[in-house]
């Protein structure tokens, strides 16, 4: 190197460590005067934004004259202020992401790429022509709109060849968890070298933070899944989302706020997680902090209760550790027993709603809505929970709840989306029930008719059969063009299999085979060689939450990971989860070896990017829901409001996933392990009770 680096920063500076662990030279000083007053002609000094995001980066004019006679390039992080620009106060970034926005990054890191800060802040200041801009784009890689009217530089150069200036921090890149690494390496070896003219860097790697347990093709222990599945069951009092009296206060007076003032840091390491009784908190949203940290989802859901005690109750059966038992048993006492979802109309033999379960509890958008995808989930993870804990005491409001959703269920099989208190106020259960409702939506219905069929086969209910018989008969008449498709068409694909793998169980006819194996087909053509789920959009205009088509629509409401089919994306949220569950129920209804191999390559894929983190210990252990399978790191469109790619969400994602790497090591399926439920005791009363036919 014709010249070296100065690094005005404390020791634990990202940037400084990693230029130390790739042998790159370089001095530390604790003031940016004495970085420029040691350094020689044509060194590179960096003064790096040591207070960020509380305190801003102050330099002198004299420093700065000092380093233009000495003919030093400069690199600036976070200035409150500079000769000849005005700088704004410090404003936190929105929904905005990095842009590259000219080729001083050559070909590997071209305009319109798009990177992620976490919880950016930048002092917003006129430049022009900078070279990286937060703004507000669409997009998976690149930003497919352009870029908007309103963009803010955060990287320019006021002085060409003199000085370089980050409106906002860049070098704490490992502790912030910025993405993707290829793009960040690229970046800071191109600033390196702008640093020191004539230098090339060919090379600058670190190990990431937070990161997948192993490589794509690492060769995996024999014990990997039964580690991994009890590392998953683990994860559920790592995260913290376990509610302890020691956080009520900030999560009553978060319920009364609104946005992202309803949400909950997360607590230390050493801070003491629930036993179950005041319930589970949703997830660590896909929010990231300065400090790699994640903000959590203050919501309370049923779904993730029944999924949480689910998996927690694997995790006591595979490890023998009583005391996830215990908490698996108060989160379902809590839902069913001291919460008010099973109450007021939802209790009242006389309401509509009569034996429904609230989607949530503590805000009235929670507890008014009542789908009966999430009433089958909590069902689903109740009967399990049930069947390891030898429990038959929510047995009753399970078989109450199986048929309310029954008596809300067309003619036809089909539910529709969510039936909300307002309107069965005033409407008799009796119209639901006679009404010809068609939802080709596996996402919304599917699960629900699972459920049907487990009753069946519980009962002997022929109600239960017909309906969900008849729709799964329908949905598969338009596979999958006639589908309404959600966040992608790869969920609806997942969705189907479990139903139909049960409906072999109960009926193993030539129909009902072909239909799971045209399904499984289906599912197949998405998988690739490492075992990921490739999500894919859907026929334009089927699509409930499409990928934004404007800029403008980025971040306001859910959506997919992928902006176009291609974009090498599986989703641990919405699909991979759900096809690793039908994938499992339907090798060990058919014991077909294909259906087996597929399931064997996804549970191998999921072990493999399972989250493994000593820095943010909250977040080991999980399944974040995006993963990029050819970068080999957690990437994706953040375009969700919320449950965007870094979420870990407690039911869905992990409950479903570990519960089924723990039924691999049981040998067994949820069929098998709930066969010896005791709930139709309770049927008959409840057919009459609720007005349906013996």
């Amino acid at each position: 190197m014709k010249g070296k680096l100065k690094v005005c920063c404390t020791l634990k500076n990202d940037l400084l460590n990693v230029l130390r662990e790739n042998n790159i030279p370089c001095d530390r000083y604790g003031t940016v005067k004495e970085a420029v007053q040691k350094a020689n002609d044509k060194d590179g000094v960096l003064v790096l934004a040591d207070g960020y995001p509380e305190k801003t980066t102050k330099i002198s004019s004299l420093l700065l004259k000092l380093a233009k006679k000495k003919k030093l390039r400069l690199y600036i992080e976070y200035p409150s202020r500079l000769p000849g620009l005005k700088f704004g106060k410090p404003r936190k970034a929105d929904v905005e992401r990095a842009v590259i926005a000219t080729d001083f990054f050559g070909r590997s890191l071209s305009p319109m790429r798009i990177l992620s800060i976490s919880g950016l802040y930048f002092t917003p200041v006129s430049a022009t022509r900078p070279h990286v801009v937060a703004a507000r784009v669409a997009g998976f890689d690149t930003a497919v709109f352009g870029l908007p009217k309103e963009t803010f530089p955060i990287l320019f150069e006021p002085r060409p060849g003199e000085l370089l200036v980050a409106t906002g921090q860049f070098s704490q890149f490992l502790t912030g968890r910025y993405a993707p690494q290829d793009a960040w390496q690229t970046l800071w070896r191109t600033i390196l070298c702008w640093l020191l003219p004539g230098t090339t860097i060919q090379h600058l790697h670190w190990t990431p933070m937070v990161k997948p347990s192993y490589g794509a093709k690492q060769h995996l222990p024999s014990n990997t899944e039964i580690t991994a599945a009890e590392r998953g069951a683990d994860w559920f009092l790592r995260s913290k989302l376990l509610l302890h009296p020691s956080r009520l206060c900030d999560f009553k007076a978060a319920l009364k706020k609104t946005g992202n003032d309803s949400l909950l840091r997360t607590p230390p390491p050493d801070a003491p997680s629930g036993d179950g009784s005041l319930g589970i908190m949703e997830a660590p949203l896909s929010i990231i902090q300065p400090d790699g940290s994640q903000l959590q989802s203050i919501a309370l859901r049923g779904d993730c209760h029944g999924e949480s005690a689910m998996a927690l109750a694997f995790g006591s059966r595979l490890s023998g550790q009583s005391g996830k038992a215990k908490i698996a048993k108060n989160l379902l006492d809590y839902w069913y027993f001291k919460s008010d979802v099973c109450k007021k109309e939802r209790g009242n033999p006389r309401h509509s709603a009569y034996g429904l379960i609230a989607w949530g509890t503590g805000s009235p958008n929670l507890y008014t809505a009542n789908y009966g995808d999430d009433n089958a989930r909590l069902l689903m993870g109740t009967m399990a929970t049930a069947a390891l804990l030898n429990e038959s005491r929510w047995d009753k409001l399970m078989m109450r709840c199986l048929l309310a959703n029954l008596r809300t269920t067309g003619k036809l099989g089909f539910r529709g989306d969510r039936i909300d208190i307002p309107e069965l106020s005033t409407t008799p259960w009796q119209t639901y029930f006679n009404r010809k409702t068609v939802s080709y939506c596996p996402h919304m219905e599917a699960y629900l008719w699972a459920c049907y069929l487990w009753a069946y086969k519980q009962t002997g209910y022929k109600l239960f059969y017909e309906r969900a018989q008849n729709a799964l008969r329908m949905t598969m008449e338009v596979y999958t063009d006639g589908w309404r498709w959600m966040n992608g068409l790869a969920q609806e694909k997942a969705r189907i299999i479990l139903p139909l793998a049960w409906l072999v169980r109960i009926k193993n006819t030539r129909q009902h085979r072909q239909w799971l194996m045209e399904a499984i087909k289906g599912l197949q053509e998405l998988q690739d060689p490492c075992g990921a789920i490739r999500e894919e959009l859907g026929l334009p205009g089927k699509g409930w939450y499409p990928p934004p088509a404007s800029n403008e629509a980025y971040g306001t409401n859910e959506a997919s990971l992928i902006q176009k089919n291609g974009d090498p994306v599986s989703d641990m949220l919405y699909t991979a989860n759900f096809a690793f569950l039908g994938l499992h129920e339907a090798a060990c209804a058919t014991n077909d070896p294909a259906i087996r191999k597929m399931e064997n390559k996804l549970a191998a894929f999921l072990c493999r990017i399972q989250v493994r983190s000593d820095a943010q210990p909250s977040l080991d252990g999980g399944w974040f829901r995006a993963f990029d399978f050819k970068r080999w790191e957690a990437w994706g469109s953040n375009a969700d409001a919320g449950w965007g790619a870094w979420a870990i969400e407690s039911g869905w994602t992990q409950g479903w996933i570990t519960s089924v790497l723990a039924m691999r090591q049981m040998k067994t399926s949820l069929w098998d392990l709930t066969a010896k439920s005791r709930i139709s005791r309770h049927a008959k009363k409840l057919i009459s009770e609720m007005g349906l036919k013996k």
